[in-house]
């Protein structure tokens, strides 16, 4: 598999309204962005389905991780999956460790890195976006260990106090490091976007990470082509740029909290 994921196709989702969400970094000390996602879940009850695009919470460290918060979201998942929602999630650079205990609870599926979805006979492809900042070699070296089984399960094997220590010293390495590359670094590779479209056979991309929301016009094999980018969520303003597939087409809506 490439650093860039595979693309496996769908059975054809017939669109009545189907939503996407990425980059929430969800954490007991965020009460309102928090408060926020639960809002969310009531308002996507009645979708044909939720696509959580990575990052859905601001650390996973492995599905026997139970806290009152975490557990508090996969019930919130878990009522909205029960309600006829149906509920797919894409590992971030957050939440890798993610696993099929935490999918099965919130009667969710875990999809591969990169997914191509059929939208009334029109090819979408989503991904978290990470692996697409190839220009980030230090990042892209990460990534491909933390991808890694046999590294994983040895950090699963590691006692989960010693774990949220490990992910605690993670954020706060990423934050530093963050501050110190140039903005093109930390985007994604145009060359990339479109070699990824070429190999789905779509001519659509939606993916989140990079927490720059906007629709992006493309070429890709002389044809038009389009980026659509969802946004993180803001404790401060409480805002959040998210996806929505509807009778309208695709298209970016912000919710607000």
């Amino acid at each position: 598999m490439s650093i860039r994921g595979r693309a496996y196709p769908l059975p054809r989702l017939i669109m009545s309204r189907i939503l996407f969400i990425s980059d929430l970094h969800l954490s007991p000390d965020l009460p309102r962005l928090t408060q926020g996602f639960f809002s969310f879940l009531e308002h996507a009850r009645g979708a044909d389905a939720l696509y959580v695009l990575g990052d859905l919470f601001e650390a996973w460290v492995g599905d026997d991780h139970r806290d009152d918060y975490n557990n508090a979201v996969i019930a919130a998942f878990r009522a909205l999956s029960d309600s006829g929602t149906r509920l797919f999630f894409i590992h971030g650079n957050r939440d890798f460790l993610l696993g099929q205990s935490f999918a099965a609870d919130t009667g969710g599926t875990l999809l591969p890195d990169s997914q191509v979805i059929d939208l009334q006979g029109r090819p979408l492809l989503i991904m978290h976006g990470d692996q697409l900042c190839t220009r980030d070699e230090k990042y892209m070296a990460f990534r491909a260990q933390s991808r890694d089984p046999a590294w994983q399960q040895a950090l699963l094997d590691k006692p989960l106090d010693q774990r949220l220590m490990i992910a605690s010293m993670w954020r706060m390495q990423s934050k530093a490091m963050s501050s110190n590359k140039p903005e093109n670094i930390m985007d994604v590779t145009p060359e990339d976007v479109v070699q990824v479209l070429q190999e789905a056979g779509a001519a659509t991309l939606l993916h989140g990470h990079t927490h720059r929301p906007a629709v992006h016009d493309i070429t890709v094999n002389g044809e038009p082509a389009r980026r659509l980018v969802l946004g993180d969520w803001q404790e401060e303003t409480g805002e959040a740029v998210t996806g929505v597939a509807d009778a309208n087409g695709l298209h970016l809506e912000t919710w607000r909290f």
